[in-house]
């Protein structure tokens, strides 16, 4: 499907396109090529319908009946875009060199249809470095040999489709308001922006769910099932609904909260751990037997202790199949020694312990937090108090973990070391009322600073993770600041970032999977979106208890 659109006048030069068609037709017999749009009003009322007869005389001619069609309406705009995404490739043959920019260009652009165009100004600046493809003016041959490239390679076709993309993706409506409204902000010092929270949608998790579990990747916004699943995934997945479930009841959630369970218990192995990667045939790959999966065997336990601990509004077989799998796995976590697999861990622990309250339990966590405690001890300095000599990955649930562990022991060295390294990574990560988190391009190592000319590399994940840690501890300490935080780190994803770009899609439900130097990965996967959901669900807890905050903020100034 080749398609162009636009009122019609001789500027758009259609029979370029024409001469073109018979040499793309030979290769490619089923090519339809669509011409979208009514007769421009000024060439009706002066030439009336000369140009477009000149046309159908011309596809008469040349025999190309069966492959050209005339769509004689000015469409709507959602039957417009439509088309647009129905169209394999949009040309544009305008024949005036001096015409600046084009609307109907625009909304190829955003529909991420590959372009073939002729040089005007708005072409060569948009097109350039892989969006798109130029040709000369009135030049069918080199118009031909192009479409027929471009349909002979599909890969090509997706990646100038993406490129296109990333490149419109800051003229966004949101991006567009954000840019206005960071111009008045910074023209006038009484005007501060504030970033309205969307929705929650479930739309894009739902698509990526299939009956076994959550796809592990995606292309923008449509699934990827050639890249398989993943424990990690599908263990946040099932976090993610129940907090949904615990906050709606709706009971739409159990068949979802269901079938992630199902997937980590299909995950779990004889010799009584979990493995983490499955194809699309539900196959474990090789990468099981080459990843370090310490990590991934301590989600599933924060996910089946999460799950535990609600329940009482749950169906009984849930929580009795959890706490199967969840028995088993305990008795090898003494053989466990992955920093953050001991804190997620913990974590499950601690939720599995509001139900299940035992000594066992109890010196589980003990023993866990006694082990980072010591880790902390070496590592720390006068002006370095973390459990590593470096931060990394989902550092927060570091310290929150060891706020767990005094919540359920009483230890108040934990307490101490939970406060003090949380307050630290803060420090590192909070600057100019907006959040950075560490970059995946690289860690931040001890009597390291984050470099502020170091942009990109800011995963969705990490984001949320510091919004769940923030969200304990403002419950725990009733610190505003933690709350101001957790409410900034939050507007990370709807554009307080250095690119000033959403990060999160209301259309789709969806969350960008990452945030780079100088565009925004527009793949919407799992591991970011529902990471975006947890972060969420986090800030709806919040909604209809501010009054309760600030009465809660002034007792304890008072008791200062």
């Amino acid at each position: 499907m080749l398609s162009t659109f636009g009122l019609l006048s001789v500027g758009k030069c259609i029979e370029t396109t024409l001469d073109a068609l018979p040499e793309i037709v030979k290769e490619n017999p089923d090519v339809v090529f669509l011409i979208i749009g009514k007769t421009h009003p000024s060439v009706l009322k002066n030439e009336g319908e000369q140009y477009r007869e000149m046309l159908e005389a011309k596809i008469e001619t040349l025999f190309l009946n069966k492959n050209v069609r005339f769509i004689n309406s000015y469409l709507p705009l959602e039957d417009l875009l439509e088309y647009l995404q129905l169209s394999d490739i949009y040309l544009f043959t305008s024949k005036d060199p001096n015409q600046a920019v084009s609307g109907t260009f625009s909304y190829a652009l955003s529909c991420g249809c590959p372009i073939i165009s002729t040089p005007i100004p708005h072409a060569c600046e948009v097109l350039k470095d892989g969006a798109g493809i130029i040709i000369d003016f009135e030049k069918p041959k080199q118009l031909a040999k192009q479409v027929i490239n471009l349909l002979n390679d599909e890969q090509l076709m997706k990646n100038i489709s993406s490129n296109e993309l990333h490149i419109m993706a800051s003229t966004a409506w949101e991006n567009s308001s954000i840019a206005h409204a960071k111009l008045f902000e910074n023209t006038d010092d009484t005007i501060l922006l504030h970033y309205t929270i969307p929705k929650i949608n479930l739309n894009h998790i739902k698509k990526l769910t299939t009956s076994f579990g959550i796809i592990q990747f995606s292309i923008i916004n449509q699934p990827d099932i050639n890249s398989g699943y993943t424990l990690d995934d599908n263990a946040r997945a099932l976090v993610a609904l129940c907090q949904h479930y615990k906050l709606t009841k709706n009971n739409d959630d159990l068949v979802y909260i269901n079938r992630y369970l199902n997937f980590i218990k299909y995950c779990f192995q004889e010799d009584g751990y979990f493995l983490n990667y499955v194809n699309e045939n539900k196959e474990f790959t090789e990468q099981n037997y080459q990843t370090n999966l310490e990590d991934s065997n301590g989600r599933a336990i924060w996910s089946l202790g999460f799950l535990i601990s609600i329940s009482d509004i749950l169906p009984n077989e849930f929580s009795l199949n959890a706490e199967k799998i969840l028995k088993k796995i305990l008795k090898n976590v003494n053989n466990i020694h992955s920093t953050r697999s001991m804190a997620f861990i913990i974590k499950g622990l601690y939720y599995y312990n509001l139900k299940n309250n035992s000594l066992e339990n109890i010196f589980q966590i003990r023993h866990l937090a006694d082990k980072m405690l010591q880790m902390y001890k070496h590592e720390t300095d006068t002006k370095w108090y973390w459990f590593e000599s470096y931060l990394t990955y989902a550092n927060s649930i570091l310290s929150e973990a060891m706020l767990y562990a005094w919540e359920v022991t009483g230890n108040i060295e934990y307490k101490t070391t939970a406060r003090v390294s949380f307050d630290f990574l803060l420090s590192k990560l909070f600057k100019n009322n907006i959040i950075k988190v560490i970059s995946n391009n690289g860690w931040l190592h001890n009597s390291q600073e984050i470099s502020p000319d170091k942009k990109g590399g800011e995963q969705p994940i990490d984001v949320a993770y510091t919004i769940l840690t923030l969200s304990r501890f403002y419950d725990v300490f009733k610190d505003e600041d933690y709350f101001n935080k957790m409410e900034t780190a939050f507007s990370w994803f709807l554009g307080n970032n250095h690119l000033n770009q959403i990060i999160y899609n209301p259309c789709t439900g969806g969350c960008y999977d990452g945030l780079e130097d100088t565009y925004i990965n527009l793949n919407q996967g799992a591991e970011s979106t529902v990471s975006y959901l947890m972060a969420r669900l986090t800030i709806e807890k919040y909604s209809d208890n501010k009054q309760q905050r600030k009465n809660e903020l002034i007792v304890k100034q008072f008791q200062e």
